[in-house]
Order: structure tokens, then sequence, then C-alpha cells
């Protein structure tokens, strides 16, 4: 039973990952004039253009619900303490706001002054950004990767600071030409260390959880 739930909290982690690339491809594919390289992931449902509500409610947000889905299902078998636990919390931004997207949709251009729908699309992008860029950075400390090769770790570290530093650059002119392809990039990360929490901090087999006990308590 153990062994089932953690397969399937795997396949919603894949799920993500293929959903993500297959929403992001068509979203850009359909929408007229539309540019993965210099516009940001959240002008596919941007107000007022073409495609926004399809691709807010059929692309945001399933694609949300599939990282809650992991998240919820996965929780149980996560084996975090501590600060990894708090990260695995945090973690929890990345659904919530992928869904809240598609509710609070930003201007055209994605300014960084707009229509209260802006503001507070403003206000749940910096608090996602870097809860999750701290999430995977505290989660770099569960016990299973104390045990695992130094790389694992430092690529969750290397996640982390990505993500947060990436956001602080697509706010800079200078880079607005290619800040889609610095978001995605982030992403990018984002769904490597998803595939890696999964596969190396979800854990079934109790004997391996036993020996993560162990060398936890000593």
């Amino acid at each position: 039973m153990v062994m089932n739930r953690v397969k399937l909290a795997r396949i919603f982690a894949v799920s993500v990952v293929l959903f993500g690339a297959f929403f992001y491809g068509i979203g850009a594919a359909v929408k007229p004039g539309y540019s993965s390289v210099s516009q940001f992931i959240s002008e596919l449902n941007a107000t007022g253009t073409a495609w926004a509500n399809e691709l807010g409610f059929l692309g945001f947000i399933p694609l949300g619900l599939l990282f809650g889905a992991f998240l919820f299902i996965a929780g149980p078998y996560a084996v975090v303490r501590r600060e990894s636990r708090i990260g695995w919390i945090l973690l929890w931004a990345q659904p919530l706001t992928l869904v809240l997207v598609a509710f609070v949709p930003c201007d055209i251009g994605c300014p960084i002054e707009g229509s209260v729908s802006q503001e507070l699309h403003n206000l749940q992008g910096v608090v996602a950004y870097f809860a999750t860029g701290l999430a995977m950075i505290l989660l770099s400390f569960a016990p299973p990767l104390k045990t695992s090769p130094a790389y694992r770790r430092y690529f969750l570290r290397l996640s982390g600071a990505v993500f947060a530093i990436v956001f602080v650059l697509m706010l800079s002119p200078d880079v607005a030409s290619v800040r889609g392809a610095l978001q995605r990039t982030a992403d990018a990360f984002l769904a490597l260390s998803l595939l890696l929490i999964a596969w190396q901090i979800v854990l079934h087999d109790s004997k391996v959880l036993s020996n993560v006990e162990y060398k936890q308590s000593k």
C-alpha cells in the first residue's frame, strides 16, 4: 500500500513536469504574437488578451492541482525533519500561486504597477518565488540527502538560489528582452528539483527509512 502511494506520488511529480512543458509550449503556440523568450509565463493569461481564460483555467489551474496532488499524496512519506519540514511546507507556495494566477491575472505586459489584479499578482509572485527558493534550499537538508551523493544537496541549494535570483533579475529593464527565457530556466531547475525530491526524499523502503532515522538520531 505504501509503495503504491509513493509510486502514485512520483507519477504526479512527472505529470507536473510534462504537463507544465506541454502547457507552456501550447500556450506560446496559440497566443498571437507571444514570445517565450521575452515574455513572462504569466502573460499567457494576461487580462484582455487572446486565449486568456482558456489558458488560465485549463492551464494554470490543472498544473497547480497536479503539483498540489503530489505534495498531498507524498507528504506522509517525505522524510523531512526540522528545517527540511519547513521547506516541504513552503513548497506549497508553488501550487497555490499557479491556481491563483488564473484568478488574479497580470495586465498586458505584466508591469510592476497596474490594476488591482496586477498588484495582487505581483504580491503572490514575490511570495511564491522567495518561498519556493527557500523551500528547495531547506529541503536539501532532508535526512535521506545526508547519506546520498553531495551533488544532490548542492543541486537543490543551487536551484533555490537560482529561483530567487532570477526573480530579481526579471524585474530589471536591462533583461526585458530575455526575461521569459530566464523565467523558464528557473522553472527547469524547479522541475528537476521536483523529480529529485520525489525520488530521493519521498521513500517507501522501510529499511531505508529505518537507516535514515538511525543516522538522524546519532
